[in-house]
């Protein structure tokens, strides 16, 4: 009986698959510079040996590779077994399992006082590695579980704008925030903090921006998909925690890891699924934008509730591995 009441949230899907959201590159631009900022207000108290230590002690990043691009799609496809949504639906669940870390998670990183260096490796790590892991794991998935279906499309994500992207948004902000920090220590432990919080208002009021223009449509649809995105980005969290805690792997990371494998590139399945390149318009992509869209609302809102809880329990520093 329960299993019944729990599958009948995810029936009807259907109905999403003729939905057209409001999207446009304008508002990803707007997203990026807001990114940018809050990498340049991370980057304050990051220095040199930060990165150092991750590349003496390489475990940790091998593992947060592992649990982005091997665990996350696998546990999407259990899932979306088990849940049995629509096509469009489980194919933008496994689009945005196959996406890298999102930038934001060095922020969430930072608030929560995980290892904020090893957050930036590994979100550039998987940038990078999106140019090849993003199209095999959406066609390996997916094929697995709808091989037929005319949303499978193959995905080619251009690597030249994908290299500009990870230098613009995480390289130059980076560095110039670790000058600043190395050059003007004491102006920057008094000014970190409200650098920080405006991070954060200027990201979430870009959110509540964004969501504005699709306001109406998320009241009428968002019953549909919003225990699907919570249970899946709960098990996102979950799976990047448990697994470095398999692996031995110390506190610290295990947390940041879990934020990496949790917080998505959801704008960049957004992207894709709006590139008539990739996806011909006339194909009906509501339900994988309807699950894009709410999980880049969503993972931010979850990540920020871990990154508080975390933060009111620091772990002590150790050997990160």
């Amino acid at each position: 009986m329960q299993n019944h009441l729990l599958l009948s949230l995810f029936q009807n899907m259907e109905q999403l698959d003729s939905v057209r959201l409001n999207f446009s590159p304008g508002t990803v631009n707007i997203m990026n510079v807001a990114i940018a900022f809050i990498m340049f207000g991370v980057a304050l108290g990051i220095k040199p040996k930060h990165f150092k230590d991750v590349i003496m002690q390489p475990k940790s990043a091998i593992v947060g590779v592992i649990s982005q691009y091997f665990l996350l799609p696998a546990l999407t496809y259990l899932l979306v077994l088990i849940l049995k949504p629509s096509t469009a639906v489980a194919l933008g669940m496994i689009l945005v399992s196959a996406c890298p870390g999102g930038n934001v998670s060095n922020l969430i990183s930072s608030i929560s006082k995980s290892n904020v260096a090893l957050s930036i490796s590994l979100t550039a790590t998987t940038t990078v590695m999106s140019l090849f892991m993003t199209p095999l794991n959406f066609a390996f998935w997916g094929g697995l579980y709808a091989k037929h279906s005319p949303l499978l499309v193959p995905i080619t994500i251009e690597a030249g704008e994908m290299f500009r992207t990870v230098f613009i948004i995480l390289g130059i902000p980076v560095i110039l925030g670790m000058i600043v920090g190395i050059k003007f220590p004491v102006f920057v432990k008094k000014v970190e903090k409200y650098v920080q919080g405006i991070s954060i208002l200027f990201f979430v009021a870009f959110i509540v921006g964004a969501f504005a223009g699709n306001f109406s449509l998320f009241l009428k649809y968002i019953h549909l998909i919003f225990f699907i995105v919570l249970l899946h980005n709960g098990l996102a969290f979950l799976g990047g925690y448990l697994l470095p805690k398999a692996l031995k792997v110390t506190e610290i990371n295990c947390r940041t890891i879990s934020i990496e494998t949790g917080i998505q590139n959801s704008g960049l399945g957004l992207a894709l699924i709006f590139n008539p390149r990739i996806f011909p318009p006339e194909l009906e992509l509501g339900g994988m934008a309807f699950i894009a869209a709410w999980w880049g609302i969503w993972h931010i809102i979850a990540g920020l509730t871990l990154a508080f809880y975390w933060r009111r329990r620091p772990v002590k520093q150790t050997a990160t591995t």
